[in-house]
């Protein structure tokens, strides 16, 4: 089985969220299980010299795309036992950020093609295109109307897997054939409320759609979640299935990971007492053992469930000793009301501003809790990296965060959940977990737990193989 696997961006190349640390760990996984998979996705700038440096020339060709005839260069990369293609071309991926642009739709248009016409030119035939988000929702399209009938392309398969329903890259319906070079005809694939949307059209035309975890695949059904898509969704349910994402357990791993402080394992714990004094000094906080350190690591904004934290902050501080280690940037009310926090109560509370992996890592390891009330979450990482290193999440149960973590009431779970979207149902999981760290004997065996969970590539590795053998058969 072959397998060609396209995402916009991937760890270690390039990343601005979760969907790069799947398109840099799902290839490799499965590599491991003797799958024969390669990725693709564009040369931005952003990619470092230390990678470029290593890419090899593979060749050139012309894309077309609508009057438009456009180079497109192809580097090839062997990274962590997988081979990556990057897609070349300076007027469209010769910039600062990858997405956010006002050609957006053409650029990743012009992507999508050059994916299709590659296979032209390596040695390299796929039976599975996996693609992954709008952004390469036209590879799809692309493949049922003008290349499924080529030599060379009769038997490809596609997957669709959406990362994130809220984004589905909606435009006008002039994109047609000034971009896409497709007649009206088909506009029917790609039209919902009168205009393009790439991700319907990617749902209409793939052979299977994915989604990052079982919880997701059953919300996008319902309106509140969907974004609109809800009823293409429905029609197309028989196609539907979730696979909940994986972490990189190498390069999350408290042994050997560089950013903390010191290093631990499920077979000697000692070192995570260590980071969370290390930690607290490092933040301002009390050094005190004994006290709860409660971490939230994310952007500020509505959505990851601040406005719940907002509301429930000051009579968590008021009815226990809980610290908070506190790390993001986003909405600026969000960001003035930690900061007024940090300094209404020093020594308990510590707010940085920005996104800083290194300092995320530290509170991973040094805290106790880790605090997520997500509004929605299709899976979510940060839940399972506190697992790894043995911090205990407290979550909402929506998405992949209800699909990972299991409430601890009934004394198997390996974190803290709540159901209904309200400050009283978070503040009640935070009390509980509170009370369960003042247990040592069982939040010894909690931290055990959390520490052996497996959330690792490989369990979703071997989900995808047994769907890509489905659709192949």
């Amino acid at each position: 089985m072959k397998v060609l696997y396209a995402v916009s961006e991937a760890t270690p190349f390039i990343a601005t969220g979760g969907l790069a640390d799947v398109g840099g760990s799902l290839p490799p996984a499965l590599r491991k299980r003797r799958t024969a998979c390669r990725a693709v996705l564009p040369l931005y700038k952003g990619i470092g010299q230390d990678f470029r440096e290593k890419m090899q020339f593979v060749t050139d060709f012309v894309v077309p795309l609508a009057w438009r005839r456009q180079y497109c260069g192809v580097f090839r990369l062997n990274h962590e036992g997988a081979v990556y293609y990057f897609l070349d071309n300076e007027y469209y991926f010769k910039r600062d950020g990858l997405y956010g642009h006002y050609d957006d739709a053409e650029r990743f248009a012009f992507f999508s093609r050059a994916v299709m016409e590659l296979i032209k030119h390596i040695d390299f035939k796929p039976d599975i295109i996996h693609c992954n988000d709008w952004q390469t929702a036209m590879i799809p399209v692309y493949n049922t109307i003008l290349y499924s009938k080529l030599p060379g392309y009769e038997n490809i398969k596609t997957v669709f897997t959406i990362h994130n329903i809220q984004y589905q890259g909606v435009y006008d319906k002039s994109l047609m054939g000034e971009v896409l070079d497709l007649d009206e005809d088909y506009f029917s694939l790609l039209e919902y409320g009168g205009a393009v949307n790439l991700m319907k059209g990617g749902i209409e035309c793939a052979d299977m759609v994915s989604t990052v975890s079982p919880t997701y695949a059953n919300e996008i059904l319902d309106p509140w979640y969907s974004h609109g898509l809800d009823p293409i969704l429905r029609e197309r349910a028989y196609k539907l299935r979730g696979i909940l994402n994986g972490i990189d357990f190498k390069a999350y791993d408290p042994g050997n990971d560089s950013d903390i402080f010191f290093p631990y394992s499920a077979k000697d714990k000692s070192g995570k007492a260590k980071n969370k004094a290390a930690l607290q000094e490092h933040l301002g906080l009390e050094l005190k053992a004994d006290l709860p350190l409660i971490g939230i690591t994310t952007r500020l904004v509505t959505h990851k469930g601040l406005d719940l934290v907002v509301e429930a902050f000051e009579n968590i501080l008021a009815s226990s000793q809980a610290q908070f280690a506190i790390l993001g940037s986003g909405d600026y009310a969000f960001e003035e009301f930690f900061h007024a926090m940090a300094e209404k109560y020093p020594g308990r509370v510590s707010f940085t501003a920005g996104f800083i992996p290194h300092l995320a890592r530290k509170i991973y390891a040094g805290v106790d809790l880790f605090l997520m009330p997500s509004k929605s979450e299709p899976c979510g990482l940060s839940q399972m990296v506190s697992l790894r290193y043995g911090t205990l999440p407290i979550v909402r149960e929506t998405g992949g965060l209800k699909d990972s973590v299991t409430d601890s009431g009934d004394g198997k779970g390996n974190g803290f959940t709540f159901k209904s979207y309200n400050f009283a149902d978070m503040t009640d999981a935070v009390n509980r977990a509170l009370t369960a760290f003042y247990d040592k004997a069982a939040w010894g065996k909690l931290v055990d737990r959390a520490l052996k969970d497996d959330n690792s590539w490989a369990n979703s590795a071997g989900e995808y193989l047994e769907m890509y053998r489905g659709i192949l058969s």
